[in-house]
């Protein structure tokens, strides 16, 4: 597993995808889309809230991110087949036991288990639903989150079973760092670590061509692939 160290979640991210454009390998999704993926990488970070928290090469700014955070936080009125705020603050998925519906907020969960047991390592919420996900076009690509209490800061670690590193990642980081601030504000402690672990972490090369150009700064800030500058076609290296 690659691990990548950084001062912020800005950097972590134009570190993780300087790394996958340069060490990736190519593959053709089940969706017949063209990614350059690599295997996982751990991105730890042990100032979530220091700045940048996004990145100025990603196309999503600030503006944006806040409001994904806040959806992320307090849910929207959007209909997906499904979010991260349902899945977390009400995960269910329309089932039923014997008496009724399924609703379980593991935010809250997690902290009245911090508050009652610092020490635990059982402060863990998942997203995924065996009985419906399996089925779904669009499923939830975050499985875990877990926090833990370690010398009065509140540790953040969560899993992607599959993460778009170039696109999503830096949102993904955003409101997670958030989501994890109002977790240590509800137990009363200091924010800590953001540990980010992706088992699957890829670039759409092809679709999202546009997007590598400001992280790659045209070459002067690394030079991708062969094969991701051909399909980019933006500055001279495709022609190399």
């Amino acid at each position: 597993m690659k691990v990548i160290r950084a001062p912020s979640l800005g950097r972590a991210h134009e570190l993780v995808v300087r790394y996958i454009l340069q060490s990736g390998s190519f593959l053709r999704t089940e969706n017949g889309e063209d990614t350059i993926e690599t295997d996982e990488v751990c991105l730890r970070v042990e100032t979530p809230l220091a700045a940048p928290m996004s990145s100025p090469c990603s196309r999503f700014k600030e503006s944006f991110l806040d409001s994904y955070a806040h959806n992320l936080l307090f849910g929207s009125d959007a209909v997906f087949e499904y979010d991260y705020h349902g899945r977390l603050f009400d995960w269910g998925c329309g089932l039923c036991d014997g008496e009724g519906e399924v609703h379980c907020d593991q935010v809250r969960y997690i902290v009245e288990k911090l508050r009652e047991s610092p020490e635990s390592r059982r402060a863990v919420g998942v997203t995924w639903c065996p009985p419906v996900d399996g089925r779904l076009g669009d499923c939830p690509c975050l499985q875990l989150v877990q926090c833990v209490v370690r010398e009065g800061r509140l540790d953040m670690k969560v899993v992607f079973r599959s993460n778009d590193m170039l696109s999503a990642a830096g949102a993904n980081m955003f409101a997670l760092a958030r989501l994890q601030e109002f977790v240590a504000g509800e137990v009363g402690v200091a924010v800590g670590a953001y540990t980010h672990v992706s088992l699957v972490p890829h670039i759409y090369f092809r679709r999202d061509a546009a997007d590598i150009l400001p992280f790659c700064q045209e070459g002067r800030a690394f030079t991708p692939d062969e094969m991701v500058c051909r399909a980019c076609g933006g500055c001279a290296l495709a022609r190399r």
